[in-house]
């Protein structure tokens, strides 16, 4: 397990510098997989580096897509985020955390592109009023590709950057429908506040 000061979603593409001792152990073990994946959680409370932290009950199994060992014996890793994990136990951190887990698919699977309308139309509130706030960057519509309408979903939770603790009850939510009805208000709610902003700067 690699606990970490933010949330990982499903689809989420993560760079990582590791330096410290315990997570080049982990490094070089999981590396050495067929499958070189590890799990993923938020630290609700503490920090990443030296232990003592509070670990969120639900995470992310990681797949390494890259991986570079430096001389110096620190790793750059590529990961991005597949499936969705429940947290059962904590063991001892040694040399690394360790975690019991199971997987946690999600209760719906079932999601038409009607559902998915409405928070696509709160973000594109959001990427407009943060075109007038930051008029000198390019602010762009996620990329919404895919076939499935769950996948479109995430990329549209991704884009609107909620922060940490927003991210984790959304990962927290037990399938689709009451996922979406929580991202729809955090979304309007984050339109309303910027646009507040922009007609003040205006």
């Amino acid at each position: 397990m690699f606990p970490l000061e933010h949330t990982m979603l499903p689809g989420s593409v993560m760079p990582l510098h590791v330096f410290e001792p315990r997570y080049r152990a982990l490094a070089t073990d999981v590396n050495a997989m067929e499958d070189p994946e590890f799990g993923v959680t938020l630290i609700e409370r503490g920090r990443e580096v030296g232990g003592g932290d509070q670990r969120a009950d639900v995470g992310i199994v990681a797949r390494i897509l890259q991986a570079e060992e430096f001389p110096d014996g620190r790793w750059g890793i590529v990961t991005i985020g597949t499936r969705r994990i429940g947290i059962d136990d904590w063991f001892a951190d040694d040399p690394y955390p360790k975690a019991l887990v199971h997987d946690w698919p999600d209760e719906d699977i079932s999601l038409s592109w009607s559902a998915v309308q409405p928070l696509r139309d709160e973000l594109a509130r959001v990427l407009a009023a943060a075109r007038v706030l930051a008029s000198d960057r390019i602010v762009d519509p996620p990329s919404q590709d895919a076939d499935d309408p769950a996948v479109v979903g995430w990329q549209l939770i991704r884009a609107a950057q909620l922060g940490a603790h927003d991210e984790l009850r959304l990962l927290q939510q037990p399938g689709w429908h009451s996922r979406l009805a929580l991202a729809i208000n955090l979304v309007h709610d984050r339109a309303d506040l910027l646009e507040a902003l922009a007609d003040r700067d205006q």
